[in-house]
């Protein structure tokens, strides 16, 4: 079973930046759309950023011009860089993708276990 492993997140000041990495833990077949949600305490998860496999990026209101998602030289691993971080970016950011071909086969609606980002103030 393929897995998204998130990592980089941690306690930061406001201004500062952090870079998350999601890493598919398997030899990638075929490329797909992969995004970056995140869930605030008491809140809905939320979109945050997303690459399609022909390197298109959307990103939401919140977060435009200051963060960046990107893939790896592999293509095997997602990055989202956080720059200019305020408060309100403090979440649980989770790596996703609709679908997914690996070298064990096909994968749907496949999550990360998430990684906290706390932006003091």
């Amino acid at each position: 079973q393929v897995q998204l492993v998130e990592s980089g997140g941690g306690l930061v000041q406001a201004g500062g930046s952090l870079r998350l990495s999601c890493v598919i833990s398997e030899r990638l077949l075929s490329l797909y759309t992969m995004a970056w949600y995140r869930q605030a305490p008491g809140k809905q998860r939320e979109l945050v950023a997303n690459i399609t496999r022909d390197e298109r990026r959307n990103y939401s209101d919140a977060v435009k011009g200051r963060f960046t998602i990107s893939r790896g030289n592999t293509k095997n691993t997602v990055y989202l860089q956080m720059n200019d971080l305020k408060p309100d970016d403090t979440a649980i950011y989770y790596c996703h993708t609709d679908r997914i071909l690996t070298t064990s086969s096909w994968a749907y609606d496949v999550w990360g276990q998430g990684t906290q980002v706390t932006v003091s103030s």
